[in-house]
């Protein structure tokens, strides 16, 4: 049921949205900062996959349902639970390096309830504060892969998610 409501955004974004990612990606540090002038970007920006798209790197944190994550800049605000409303900045590739889904190339962050979504980004975002960017490795059957909706991207997806605001409930 959480899914079922950010899959009409994940339709919409997709029409919108798709595209193939084939440009070389930046380093991490890079890729921090280009998430900040992504985030603070008024309009549409293209986004490369991060190098690691293919799969969590060792370093990665796990936990036990299979999700993995790095964080990329600490943030410190807010934690929300899954009653709260958040705003995010967000990008979603397929382990190919498939770019499916940006709210930062459409240079508007998303507005949802943090329980509403599939399981990796509510168990993702209910470890987060705000401010922070963290790029998360979610898999397959905490994403899409159990739902008839051959639209959805299926495996493991990867995201690179900041966490602007914990607008409460």
């Amino acid at each position: 049921m959480r899914a079922i409501r950010f899959a009409g955004s994940l339709v919409s974004a997709l029409i919108l949205g798709l595209a193939l990612a084939g440009c070389d990606a930046p380093n991490e540090q890079e890729e921090t900062d280009t998430v900040e002038t992504e985030a603070a970007n008024d309009g549409p920006v293209a986004v490369s996959a991060p190098e690691d798209v293919a799969g969590p790197p060792e370093d990665a944190e796990r936990s036990e349902s299979g999700l993995a994550w790095k964080v990329l800049q600490a943030g410190d605000g807010a934690t929300p639970s899954e009653a709260d409303q958040v705003r995010v900045h967000y990008t979603g590739w397929t382990t190919d390096g498939e770019r499916f889904d940006s709210s930062v190339e459409r240079g508007q962050p998303a507005e949802f309830p943090a329980g509403a979504l599939i399981e990796g980004w509510v168990e993702t975002l209910t470890m987060m504060q705000a401010g922070e960017v963290r790029r998360v490795w979610i898999p397959g059957e905490l994403a899409y892969d159990d739902m008839d909706r051959p639209d959805a991207p299926q495996g493991m997806l990867v995201f690179e998610l900041k966490l602007i605001e914990v607008l409460g409930d």
